[in-house]
């Protein structure tokens, strides 16, 4: 008998007699013609993929100069205090701004909308599939969309910014919050259940203490997001220091953009940090 085969053996020992059933070796073969397959239809869609969007690296070689010389306008940064400087950081207190509102007013809305597309704390089903589509409505429009829908309505600057992020940030964070809240510990809310609690209470008193410390750690991630996209914002006339990147290209003043790139970049850093202390107190 191999030791592979399903057939059972005896092995005696003494006047004792115990069954034992030899294991079988999995076969391998579909395995690998699985992986095979999966592995040759990524390569298909990447093929397909690199077709169309003509993805030609050739193409940026050979557009070596024309970055040279883009690079070289900006060389040196204007650093001039009144056109350049003084601009951009106030350009930079208005990004920042839009990114703090459009995260912080957000908050009521996300929260609001997470509790209803958590199965845990929904009160009904209808009202569970309703709350996702509206959370999916404002995941899948961008931000930058809003925003120019909310220029057409109340005009340039930063206020169609705010309006923007706050709708586009309250489709991810509650579909984030929604997701917090289906992965904590049901025992509390059941033992609310069960002493006569109703749905508010149960979430109020169980489901969102012990969900706080997700919340805080996904809103200061989404405020670090918020800040980025506040950039791309005021390519579209939202305000912000991507306003005055926008206006020193259409105007080919390169070394300002430069000035006012190298300034967001101090802004993200600075942004980081601050999301890291905050976190590392929390955590203490």
């Amino acid at each position: 008998m191999t030791p592979h085969t399903l057939t059972p053996a005896v092995a005696r020992r003494g006047s004792s007699a115990q069954p034992r059933v030899a294991l079988v070796r999995p076969k391998k073969p579909l395995r690998w013609i699985t992986t095979a397959a999966v592995a040759a239809a990524v390569v298909g869609l990447h093929a397909v993929a690199i077709e169309g969007t003509d993805f030609k690296p050739e193409l940026l070689v050979d557009g070596w100069k024309g970055m040279a010389a883009f690079i070289g306008d900006a060389f040196p940064p204007d650093l001039s205090w009144e056109k350049t400087l003084k601009p951009g950081l106030e350009a930079t207190l208005v990004t920042l701004w839009i990114g703090l509102l459009g995260t912080t007013l957000s908050v009521p809305f996300a929260l609001l909308l997470a509790a209803l597309a958590a199965e845990n704390t929904s009160p009904h089903r209808l009202v569970y599939q309703a709350a996702r589509a509206i959370l999916s409505f404002f995941r899948a429009v961008p931000d930058i969309v809003f925003a120019l829908i909310f220029v057409t309505a109340v005009g340039l600057g930063p206020f169609a910014g705010v309006l923007a992020l706050i709708c586009h940030n309250t489709g991810v964070m509650g579909k984030l919050w929604a997701e917090s809240m289906e992965e904590i510990d049901a025992g509390p809310q059941e033992a609310l259940r069960t002493a006569g609690a109703n749905r508010i209470q149960q979430v109020a008193n169980a489901t969102l203490p012990m969900a706080v410390p997700q919340f805080v750690g996904l809103l200061l991630y989404r405020f670090d997001v918020n800040v980025r996209s506040s950039l791309v914002l005021g390519l579209v006339g939202a305000g912000g220091i991507g306003l005055l990147i926008n206006q020193s290209i259409k105007s080919f003043q390169f070394d300002s953009m430069l000035t006012h790139i190298l300034i967001v970049l101090v802004l993200i850093i600075v942004v980081d940090q601050f999301s890291a202390w905050i976190r590392r107190r929390l955590a203490a």
